[in-house]
């Protein structure tokens, strides 16, 4: 008598599943179960978003049906890999949006180009400003008159550590 293994007509028959199509049997870490069964139940992390935009200016008219779902992580992160979020602390790119205790998402893959808001290590310790780069010299500068630019010079050192490519601000 055969015992175990795959036997003809055993099991449920593929797609009557609570999620209507074929499944995957995979190992998880216990930690992690709870996280991803909400992820699977929400369908990743979409939300719902209106097809008519709101107005900033004089109140119009809106239809108040979802025309689509947003998938925030794919609208936010395009290279996941390679994505990592930070916290700002002060008030030197205040002029360009970025506030303090704002969430960055900055994007390693991309390389810095001239006036990309980004994340670097000087001499060690890390900043967040916008890069400007000319033929004479390369400068991180703020988006706050209060603050000085950072001119570098051949004793400096200057990592970028990505772009920001989005910033998450609590109104």
């Amino acid at each position: 008598m055969a015992r175990g293994g795959k036997r003809k007509g055993a099991g449920r028959p593929k797609g009557t599943g609570k999620f209507g199509e074929p499944t995957k049997a995979i190992r998880l870490p216990i930690s992690m179960i709870g996280r991803i069964m909400n992820f699977i139940e929400q369908k990743g992390l979409c939300f719902p978003i209106y097809s008519d935009k709101v107005q900033a200016g004089f109140p119009s008219p809106s239809d108040d049906t979802p025309a689509e779902k947003l998938d925030l992580g794919a609208y936010l992160v395009q290279n996941p890999a390679s994505t990592f979020f930070v916290k700002v602390a002060g008030e030197s790119m205040i002029g360009a949006g970025i506030f303090p205790d704002d969430l960055l998402i900055v994007d390693r893959s991309i390389t810095a180009s001239n006036g990309d808001v980004v994340v670097a290590s000087v001499d060690g310790e890390f900043t967040v400003k916008r890069l400007f780069i000319s033929q004479r010299k390369v400068e991180l500068r703020p988006e706050n008159k209060k603050f000085s630019a950072i001119s570098f010079k051949d004793e400096s050192e200057l990592n970028i550590w990505g772009v920001v490519k989005n910033v998450i601000h609590r109104v």
